[in-house]
């Protein structure tokens, strides 16, 4: 099923700038029998770990998280960029290879002790992710694993993840 999968990302070179080939989720999104399959295989994974909230990253994890949210019964919380959330926020502020950008969690999007699934749709070089971390920490998350449908293993990014337990679906 994997194969099936990956066949429905596409790359599109030199995106955003040149040198980067970007992997683009949005054909397999659009498919209604591979979106469903990956978020199966996604949601028997987490289906018996006492899911209470799944926390979607911007944008593209919203997507991902939302519909794991669904099919575990949970809720889903949004980390946004700057500035998106009504109500009073926690931020953070992560590092791009060309300067900085930030995150931000509604101060009251968690209680302390509860059981989380951070949802996103690429593992890059960690660092968006890593700061979605720092916000569920900061609210007393307990962080039960990171998922992601997509991991680019050549960037690293699992290595800033280290002391969390982290799964991805479909490796390049």
């Amino acid at each position: 099923m994997i194969d099936i999968l990956k066949g429905k990302i596409r790359d599109i070179p030199d995106f955003p700038k040149p040198g980067v080939v970007f992997k683009d989720i949005t054909p397999l999104l659009a498919d209604s029998q591979t979106f469903r399959a990956a978020l199966d295989l996604l949601g028997d994974r987490y289906r018996d770990r006492g899911i209470q909230v799944v926390v979607g990253v911007e944008a593209r994890g919203f997507i991902i998280g939302s519909a794991l949210a669904y099919k575990l019964g949970a809720g889903h919380v949004l980390i946004r960029k700057a500035g998106k959330l009504p109500f009073r926020t926690y931020r953070a502020v992560y590092q791009l290879e060309y300067g900085t950008d930030t995150l931000e969690i509604h101060e009251d999007a968690l209680e302390a002790g509860t059981r989380v699934l951070i949802a996103d749709d690429v593992l890059a070089t960690g660092g968006t992710v890593g700061a979605a971390v720092d916000l569920v920490n900061k609210l007393g998350g307990d962080i039960v694993e990171i998922a992601f449908l997509v991991e680019l293993t050549f960037l690293k990014g699992r290595e800033k993840l280290a002391e969390y337990p982290l799964f991805s679906l479909i490796q390049y």
